[in-house]
């Protein structure tokens, strides 16, 4: 998806010499991302997080989805990022196919303290890209701020094989929080210098 729909004219030097281009609709600038993974690995808590900065420590499982639209001050401007916060249930997998429709992109979530959720990630990888080919997915390690680490970062190699985004985070300390999003919205306004700003 191209963020312009015209090549901005030349400046003067003696003007700003870093030209952002703007997008030619309000609907490039709002995005559907899904989040997906096991239940317990951080998905309510990262969209809690990223919304009013506090920490809910206490899970409580998501049933069918969640949205929340987002917004995003970059060096390109403001995006809006519907959030939706899939239920990583089994029983709910059914309605799942519903949710990834129309999604731009995705983000999939494990446990670093858990093995098993590692290895549903191929599963949970495969039953998105089934519904919505070539959309970007990174990959979040979550919990890193836990001692009691199970999935080492060594082993980690799903992520490189397909060409998936990868950060390591801590939901809980807001480590590395903001990158899965910014990884996200260069892919999807084909802006690999947009980066995140204060306003």
């Amino acid at each position: 998806m191209s963020d312009s729909c015209d090549s901005p004219s030349a400046k003067d030097d003696e003007e700003n010499s870093v030209i952002d281009s703007m997008p030619c609709s309000e609907e490039l600038r709002n995005f559907k991302v899904v989040m997906v993974g096991d239940g317990g690995t951080g998905k309510s808590s990262f969209m809690v997080k990223l919304q009013s900065g506090e920490f809910v420590s206490e899970y409580v499982a998501t049933l069918g989805v969640e949205k929340y639209p987002l917004k995003f001050n970059t060096t390109h401007g403001t995006y809006t990022i519907n959030l939706w916060d899939t239920s990583g249930q089994e029983k709910l997998g059914p309605l799942r196919d519903s949710y990834y429709e129309d999604a731009d992109a995705a983000i999939l979530f494990f446990d670093v303290t858990s093995r098993i959720t590692y290895k549903n990630v191929p599963g949970w990888h495969q039953d998105i890209m089934r519904v919505k080919q070539n959309i970007p997915v990174v990959l979040c390690a979550n919990k890193t701020d836990v001692k009691e680490r199970k999935v080492k970062t060594k082993s980690i190699l799903y992520p490189s094989k397909h060409d998936m985004g990868f950060y390591e985070i801590s939901v809980k300390d807001g480590i590395q929080i903001m990158d899965p999003v910014q990884y996200l919205l260069q892919k999807l306004t084909n802006s690999p210098d947009l980066r995140m700003s204060e306003s």
